[in-house]
């Protein structure tokens, strides 16, 4: 139905003024060739005016040549362009920027969704129509719903060590909605460690919220507390079960530095992102640092992006008890920000075991990937001249080569060869404080074990090894 806003009080007739919003409509092409317009009664009562105001709007129309009119039908829009009669011409729709498309590519941003169960998924998507259907369009609690919450709780201390009240947990449409919601739980002015190299988007995340954020120096044990100590920062955001991008393992030693730290002054806290942690491929699973953590200065955060998919939008945040006291004081009037659908189909499937069985299977064929690139980096001679390291965990390598190429010249010359690699360079907030040698990114969910051996090939005709 047609709505334009006329003004009863303006000096142009209210005929008038609906006549040029119909033919702004059809010059625009908002309004098709053929397409039938409301009757006049219709759209007087819809717009609370006079069939005779329609009408004369519609006799304007038709003597111009804008419709035509069929007995017992009603009025239509003309076919053909029809000249804009000193109208501004309409503004084109901003261009989208393309993602390159690669033949092979390692990406770390996506996982293979050709894993997803979409079966088992559909039919616990039919099951939460035929039973939820008395809560489905009902608000969701602002932390979720609670049936997904006990569920992500269950998970938590079978497979993590955390022992959590599903009161304590917030689920949210990505991390990004999260981190954002911290900030204004924690405050902006407190100053905010981020780990670097690290990942680039959470430093965007946390200065598009206004805060003030230190790049953190790393060692070989990961992030460096006497840096963060020095950077006057009171929050600090870590992936210590694996690095991104290096892949560093925080071992006990250092996480019992950094939770000393936070320790050491009120209103310090940790932002742990396990971001990867189901994927580790060798030794026993490692305990999050929120496990570890006795004083309520670890707020956990994960996401189901990489272990189902980025398209759910559905991460949580495990909030310390003196935490979640004033969140529910001050953020309960925050909506939540995933549909009820999406979180009760997720409760099911994590309640009926699939989560867990869904997550051993696609370890295996990831770690199938993961030897079947390192079986191949091998064969191709590429391990002559690059070095991977970080493949105990997580779902991504780092390539450390030697110097007769730059990241840049490296990842411009796979791109040309229809292989995707991202360079180092990309997640440092700093320059390095001291020369090194170029290195590479190579997620290895989206490139199947038997195409290996191709992409590598193509790498080193790029390169020339």
């Amino acid at each position: 139905m047609l709505t334009p806003i006329l003004d009863s009080k303006g000096a142009m007739p209210l005929y008038e003024q609906l006549y040029r919003h119909i033919r702004r409509e059809i010059e625009e092409g908002r309004l098709k060739a053929g397409e039938r317009l409301p009757s006049k009664r219709a759209l007087a009562a819809h717009l609370k005016i006079s069939v005779v105001t329609v009408e004369g709007a519609y006799q304007q129309l038709l003597a111009e040549g804008y419709l035509s009119s069929r007995p017992k039908r009603g009025f239509f829009v003309l076919a053909g362009e029809v000249p804009s009669l000193g109208e501004a011409p309409p503004v084109p729709p901003p261009q989208e920027s393309a993602r390159p498309v690669f033949r092979y590519n390692f990406s770390t941003s996506a996982v293979d969704t050709a894993l997803f169960p979409f079966s088992t998924w559909a039919k616990l998507m039919r099951e939460v129509l035929s039973q939820q259907e008395g809560t489905l369009l009902d608000s969701p609690h602002p932390q979720g719903v609670p049936q997904l919450r006990e569920a992500i709780a269950c998970h938590l201390y079978r497979f993590r060590g955390i022992q959590a009240h599903p009161a304590q947990i917030v689920v949210g449409a990505g991390s990004e909605v999260l981190i954002s919601l911290l900030v204004q739980l924690l405050g902006r002015e407190v100053g905010y460690g981020v780990e670097d190299p690290g990942y680039a988007k959470t430093h965007r995340i946390l200065t598009s919220c206004g805060a003030q954020v230190a790049p953190i120096p790393l060692d070989s044990q990961g992030l460096r507390v006497d840096a963060l100590e020095e950077s006057g920062a009171e929050v600090v955001h870590v992936t210590p079960s694996h690095h991104f991008p290096l892949g560093i393992i925080m071992p006990v030693t250092r996480r019992q530095a950094l939770l000393q730290w936070a320790a050491s002054r009120p209103g310090r806290y940790i932002l742990e992102d396990d971001y990867d942690s189901e994927f580790r491929f060798s030794g026993r699973p490692i305990p999050a640092l929120q496990s570890l953590d006795s004083g309520g200065r670890v707020i956990y955060l994960n996401t189901f992006a990489k272990s189902l998919a980025p398209s759910l939008r559905i991460s949580y945040m495990v909030l310390p008890p003196q935490l979640l006291e004033r969140w529910q004081k001050e953020f309960w009037f925050y909506s939540s920000t995933v549909p009820s659908f999406e979180q009760y189909a997720l409760a099911s499937f994590m309640e009926g075991g699939h989560f867990e069985r869904h997550i051993n299977r696609t370890r295996l064929r990831y770690k199938a990937r993961r030897e079947a690139l390192l079986t191949a980096a091998r064969d191709t001679g590429l391990t002559r001249v690059g070095t991977f390291t970080g493949g105990d965990a997580g779902l991504h390598l780092l390539l450390r080569m030697d110097g007769r190429w730059k990241e840049e010249e490296l990842t411009r010359r796979a791109a040309l060869a229809g292989v995707g690699v991202s360079p180092l360079s990309g997640c440092e907030l700093t320059p390095p404080a001291a020369p090194r040698l170029p290195a590479l990114i190579l997620g290895y969910t989206q490139v199947d074990a038997q195409d290996m051996t191709p992409a590598l090939e193509q790498l080193k005709k790029a390169w020339q090894f």
